[in-house]
């Protein structure tokens, strides 16, 4: 059996998936895991990585390489998002990561991010023919993909990310109502412009998928320890997600942080994505949404998948 891996270089999180393939597309988990980089972190206004997040994402690049060698991975996709493809030293980081860790990172726009968000999503939570409205939310971008099974209707790419927002709106710890209000109206004004950039959207499902939705969905379990198998295909509805939001705003970062099982660098942009996905909700008349474990780096392994078995 041939042994594939995936990396995903995220705006906030970088995330590797080690499988093994198996017949249909299917594959068996070797080894997965993530770290939070902060990759974007000040990359507005100047769209320069910046060095210190810039050195710490390609250590992270290196171990996974080390990870993928060490498990005998005869295929390697890497695939960067938002903060590289958006940034104006983007051919450097690059030229970086492949000459100090072997990988060719490919940089990909957000329809092509959407279509491989998709195919992880799918995977992960055994969709059928039901039309769906996919939220993927990033530290610098969100994208929206509605489609019904594997036919794609519309994709959206914003710029509305966790790690863009926190650092443009929420100054104050815990943040001000003057400034969760900030970021509302920002995202209230891109998706009053996304419901004319979208099809009816009666009958579908809401599924988010990406760091916030899934902390929210293990918070609400009361998982001491992450268990994506139990996140997975959890719903919570938008008075359940309001409740997560007061609580999670009316507690300083140090509370924030001893929350279960938050990970380390995901306590402060946690708020902006919760407020996000409650704008988002209000917006768009969902009265609850799916969470997916799955994502786009399950979504890059199955591409990867499908074109070796061509």
């Amino acid at each position: 059996m041939a042994i594939y891996a995936a990396i995903d270089v995220g705006t906030n999180t970088l995330r590797l998936l080690v499988a093994e393939a198996a017949d249909s597309g299917r594959f068996t988990i070797l080894h997965q895991e993530q770290t939070i980089a902060r990759l974007g972190e000040g990359l507005m206004p100047s769209r320069r990585l910046q060095d210190v997040p810039r050195q710490r994402s390609l250590t992270i690049l290196r171990r996974f390489a080390e990870t993928a060698r060490r498990f005998k991975a005869m295929h390697v996709a890497a695939i960067a998002t938002s903060a590289v493809r958006e940034a104006s030293n983007r051919e450097e980081f690059v030229a970086a990561a492949l000459r100090e860790s072997g990988i060719s990172l490919r940089v990909i726009d957000g329809s092509e991010e959407a279509r491989l968000t998709l195919l992880g999503v799918r995977h992960g939570l055994r969709l059928g023919s039901e039309r769906v409205l996919v939220m993927d939310i990033g530290g610098g971008s969100t994208e929206f993909i509605l489609a019904t099974g594997e036919t794609i209707e519309a994709i959206v790419s914003t710029g509305l990310g966790v790690v863009k927002l926190t650092e443009a709106h929420l100054y104050s710890d815990p943040p001000t109502p003057g400034e969760l209000e900030a970021v509302e109206q920002v995202v209230a004004d891109r998706i009053g412009r996304l419901r004319a950039e979208l099809p009816k959207l009666d009958g579908t499902v809401l599924i988010a998928t990406a760091g916030t939705p899934t902390a929210l969905a293990a918070i609400d379990l009361g998982l001491t320890v992450y268990t994506p198998d139990r996140v997975d295909g959890h719903r919570l509805s938008l008075t359940r997600t309001r409740q997560l939001l007061r609580v999670l705003t009316t507690k300083p970062l140090t509370e924030r942080s001893k929350i279960p099982p938050l990970e380390p660098g995901r306590a402060d942009l946690i708020v902006a994505g919760t407020t996000l996905i409650v704008t988002v909700m209000g917006a768009l008349g969902y009265d609850e949404f799916m969470v997916s474990d799955s994502g786009l780096r399950e979504g890059i392994l199955l591409d990867l998948l499908r074109q070796h078995a061509a």
